[in-house]
């Protein structure tokens, strides 16, 4: 279980997030929803470490952690970012278990036999050696799913999952959600889509740009 309480982040004068608390129950889905400069996508960049907190705590399991000061942040809250920030000179699987190599110092060999059930999981097992120029959107984000799972984080946040897709790869998202819930993962979402929120999300939270 993750807790935020009083939660508080500013960027220079202006508040972005005030006084959050916020409980995510384990294998539940939360949809942040608002419009642009509500601090969604603010609080998920705090959750994972790429942003720090003015004040407030974070709770893991009842015990406080500081995903700013560690250094694999990315097993608590793997993101899954809205342009997918796949490295263009690396094939699939080197996307995938790049970070495994190089955080967790797997061998080569090593994280590549540890991805193979996400990439059947995800259907991505005749992608994997091609690059990204060649994969579609949708691809895209099954890639960015494997490479932000590969790290096995206890909890899986989406920028905008479903920003500038078509209504086919948006279903194709939901599913994808949908199927990652029914595994028992955690997910929290940012997004400004109402509708695709009420449809995946056991949990709603709802902001607004603070004044």
């Amino acid at each position: 279980m993750l807790e935020i309480k009083h939660l508080n982040k500013s960027f220079g004068s202006r508040k972005i997030i005030t006084d959050l608390n916020l409980v995510i129950e384990d294998k539940k889905t939360l949809a942040i929803v608002g419009p642009s400069g509500g601090g969604k996508t603010t609080l998920l960049r705090c959750l994972a470490g790429l942003e720090t907190i003015d004040s407030g705590e974070l709770l893991l399991d009842g015990k406080v952690f500081h995903p700013d000061e560690m250094e694999n942040a990315s097993q608590i809250v793997g993101i899954v970012f809205q342009d997918f920030q796949l490295f263009p000179h690396l094939s699939v699987l080197e996307n995938i278990t790049l970070a495994p190599e190089m955080v967790l110092k797997k061998s080569k060999k090593e994280a590549a036999k540890d991805v193979e059930p996400l990439i059947e999981q995800l259907q991505i097992d005749n992608l994997i050696q091609q690059y990204p120029y060649q994969l579609s959107g949708g691809q895209k984000q099954r890639v960015a799913i494997a490479r932000a799972l590969a790290m096995k984080p206890r909890i899986l946040g989406y920028d905008e999952p479903t920003s500038a897709l078509d209504p086919e790869l948006r279903q194709e998202v939901e599913n994808l959600i949908t199927s990652l819930k029914k595994s028992g993962m955690t997910q929290i979402i940012v997004t400004h889509d109402l509708a695709f929120a009420e449809k995946v999300a056991d949990q709603m939270l709802k902001v607004a740009p603070v004044k």
